[in-house]
């Protein structure tokens, strides 16, 4: 049984265009270049299981068909990654059902405080879901079949956030600025490296282009995808200038582990 990992969403922030339409260096003639915020879907038999809720997750739910959610995972508490939360009431509306959304204590703080309405019941209306702490490891089991999800705690500026790594396979970093080296062997000779890559500078809270190519030496993935992109990363420009074992990613990518 295949496992299907699917970029929801490859942008920074503010998304490529920005809502004032300025694309910065981006052709938007390459449908490639058109980036959602970061949000990632991971297909197992009949679950679904969703890291971040982005503001766009509406349009990206619908442009992927997304009919139900399972579970959610989440990385962190910036608003990038979880203002989109309302668009899972949907998915609770289906069977009302609570959806189980796993973080870890610092974001389950932010999840509780900021979007109360979502897990406790108010004015009428049910809550919709169910928070949990996250584990270092959860296995899911369907049909005899089982999936790994690993957290890996890394550093995403002066913040937390956290690594999901699957089936040991493919991690996935939308969101992060160092891993610390007690964590290296875990994630050695993987078959996906998903990285965030802001842009070329330096920035305190992400990887740039530059340390991505160091890090990929180090690490030595079989393939490197670049996520939460900035408007300063053209597609084709980028992608001239990687070797073949990296390339830029884009919404609606999937990979097959």
């Amino acid at each position: 049984m295949s496992v299907k990992f699917v970029i929801l969403g490859s942008g920074s922030s503010m998304g490529v265009p920005r809502a004032d339409g300025y694309s910065g260096n981006c052709d938007l003639n390459n449908k490639k270049n058109f980036r959602t915020r970061c949000s990632a879907l991971i297909k197992f038999a009949n679950q679904n299981i969703l890291i971040d809720t982005s503001p766009d997750l509406r349009a990206q739910l619908l442009q992927n068909k997304i009919k139900s959610i399972s579970k959610v995972f989440y990385t962190h508490p910036h608003a990038d990654q979880t203002h989109g939360i309302n668009d899972l009431r949907p998915f609770f509306l289906i069977n009302k059902k609570q959806i189980p959304v796993y973080a870890d204590t610092f974001t389950k703080k932010y999840l509780l405080s900021t979007f109360g309405y979502c897990f406790k019941s108010s004015y009428g209306y049910p809550s919709t879901l169910n928070i949990n702490t996250l584990k270092k490891k959860h296995i899911f089991i369907n049909k005899n079949k089982k999936i790994l999800i690993e957290s890996i705690p890394v550093q995403h500026g002066k913040i937390k956030s956290t690594c999901y790594l699957v089936n040991k396979k493919l991690a996935y970093a939308s969101d992060i600025s160092l891993f610390f080296k007690k964590d290296y062997k875990k994630l050695m000779n993987l078959d996906y490296l998903i990285i965030d890559c802001l842009w070329y500078r330096n920035n305190s809270a992400h990887f740039n282009f530059d340390q991505i190519l160091e890090l990929a030496k180090i690490l030595s993935p079989k393939k490197t995808i670049l996520t939460n992109m900035h408007s300063d990363l053209d597609y084709d420009q980028l992608k001239k200038k990687l070797p073949k074992s990296i390339i830029p990613g884009f919404d609606g990518m999937t990979i097959i582990l």
